[in-house]
């Protein structure tokens, strides 16, 4: 059975899903967005492991109303094991596309917001306080996953990874990761390789 449905070489704007061989308890049966894939590593945000703080909770804590009642109870995520008490605003894209031949400097001097990735082919990802105070007058991105923390890899380590079993990967799909329930995501990532979780050897992955 494959384990990987693209170029290992850039998987930006993909899922890594956690093989049930997974051993580090950050990652076991996790699913990551990847924001940015490189040559110099890789930068992702798991999108299936919440926290008990909801946005009502998190807003409170940084001094902001929320007015965006549709978010009041949409909870808060663990992004990953780095700078855990940092947080990472992954949402829609707010920005126009960028112009062809243009380089992601330029593609993030378009977005609205201070602090911006731009993920080619995919979301933003903003680290900036101005889009916690979009959404606290009603306004901002239609859809949000706030993380506290994110997910790296060093140049070379995830393609280590990879090589192991350790992870399958796939095109991300913004409805698994807006649209559907947090407890579920796992298994609608499965879904987009037409897998199911008991297809899979819980010995692959094992180092």
């Amino acid at each position: 059975m494959p384990v990987a449905t693209a170029d290992a070489t850039n998987l930006t704007n993909h899922f890594l899903i956690a093989m049930p061989g997974m051993e580090d308890r950050a990652f076991a049966r996790s699913v990551v967005y990847l924001c940015e894939h490189n040559a110099h590593g890789a930068l992702g945000l798991i999108i299936n492991k919440p926290t008990d703080i909801d946005l009502q909770g998190l807003f409170d804590k940084v001094d902001l109303s929320l007015g965006r009642a549709d978010l009041t109870h949409e909870p808060v995520f663990i992004g990953g094991p780095v700078q855990t008490e940092r947080g990472f605003v992954l949402h829609d894209a707010m920005s126009p596309p960028p112009t062809a031949g243009g380089d992601d400097a330029e593609a993030q001097d378009t977005s609205p917001y201070a602090s911006t990735l731009v993920i080619a082919g995919g979301l933003e990802m903003t680290t900036s306080r101005d889009v916690l105070e979009a959404l606290s007058h009603g306004v901002g991105p239609r859809r949000v996953l706030i993380t506290l923390g994110y997910s790296a890899w060093g140049e070379g380590q995830l393609e280590s990874e990879l090589a192991e079993n350790a992870w399958l990967t796939v095109d991300a799909d913004a409805a698994v990761i807006f649209e559907t329930p947090a407890d579920e995501r796992y298994d609608r990532a499965l879904a987009l390789l037409g897998l199911q979780a008991w297809m899979l050897s819980p010995e692959a992955g094992r180092a």
